[in-house]
């Protein structure tokens, strides 16, 4: 073998393999379409506690520049003496708030009987870690056409979260975004571990829009931003994020909820990492 040949064997082997992401298939949540070249966020309380404190954090969130809104009617907890949410005491005036500011709602359904209670407030169904693995919820919402926030469970491998989309997308909704939200390690410094690789891996091998929650990934306020930075950096398609205009007064997850000023901070650093990386914030 000839040196010239040697060199062009050797260029060879070492010749790195690019993994190509699979193309993503955009899903429309409202108005908004996510799974595109834009990058979503999403924020709002925890839990709807009172008419004042949701349409202070809608007004407020919209301002800074998210697309839609979260807030959760019923909450799932560990403690069965923790705030479970206001539940279908918050319709009096949900539909004033999201009429008032042009948002989205984004929010948890926890049972399949609340799917057709929320039906005429929601944007977006959202399933949280505690059910990624009720496969009669996920069931329910295969026959539903209204999009899924499917949240990866704190114990659950990438395949299992893949696999549970599947579940929802064989009932023929395939109008599904996968949330990454931190799974249980031995590390204890945080609420959870959040795993970046996980983003990563199911934007390049799934066909689902991959969105992140540092709010409980985290659970640490000062932590929140700059994980959220991190998910843009990678590619993420956005991120879902809580804010309370007061989160020593919060009813559920005050310690990791955002002040207005700090959301307002982020969404100027996270547009400016966008910049840097060719992509703009989705804006409504």
């Amino acid at each position: 073998m000839t040196d010239l040949e040697l060199k062009s064997t050797s260029t060879a082997i070492m010749k790195p393999e690019v993994k190509t992401p699979r193309s993503t298939r955009a899903v429309m949540v409202g108005n908004v379409r996510i799974g595109g070249p834009e990058f979503a966020v999403i924020a709002g309380p925890c839990s709807i506690e009172s008419h004042s404190q949701f349409s202070e954090t809608a007004t407020a969130v919209k301002a800074a520049g998210a697309c839609l809104l979260r807030g959760g009617v019923w909450k799932m907890r560990t403690d069965v003496k923790a705030f479970q949410g206001l539940g279908s005491e918050a319709f009096q005036f949900m539909h004033q708030v999201l009429n008032e500011t042009g948002l989205g709602l984004v929010s948890e359904v926890t049972d399949p009987r609340q799917i057709e209670m929320l039906d005429d407030y929601v944007v977006m169904y959202q399933v949280g870690a505690r059910n990624m693995f009720n496969y009669s919820l996920l069931k329910e919402l295969g026959q539903t056409r209204k999009p899924v926030l499917l949240k990866r469970s704190f114990s659950a491998l990438i395949d299992e979260w893949i696999k549970a989309a599947d579940y929802v997308a064989h009932g023929g909704n395939e109008n599904i975004i996968l949330c990454e939200r931190g799974i249980r390690t031995f590390e204890t410094k945080t609420r959870y571990t959040f795993d970046l690789n996980a983003v990563i891996w199911a934007k390049q091998n799934s066909h689902f829009p991959v969105i992140v929650d540092p709010s409980h990934a985290i659970g640490i306020r000062d932590m929140v931003a700059p994980v959220a930075f991190a998910a843009a950096a990678v590619g993420a398609d956005g991120v879902i994020v809580e804010v309370h205009p007061r989160p020593a007064e919060a009813l559920s997850d005050g310690k990791q909820s955002l002040t207005i000023p700090d959301f307002k901070q982020m969404m100027k650093t996270i547009e400016r990492i966008l910049e840097a990386t060719d992509r703009p914030l989705l804006k409504v």
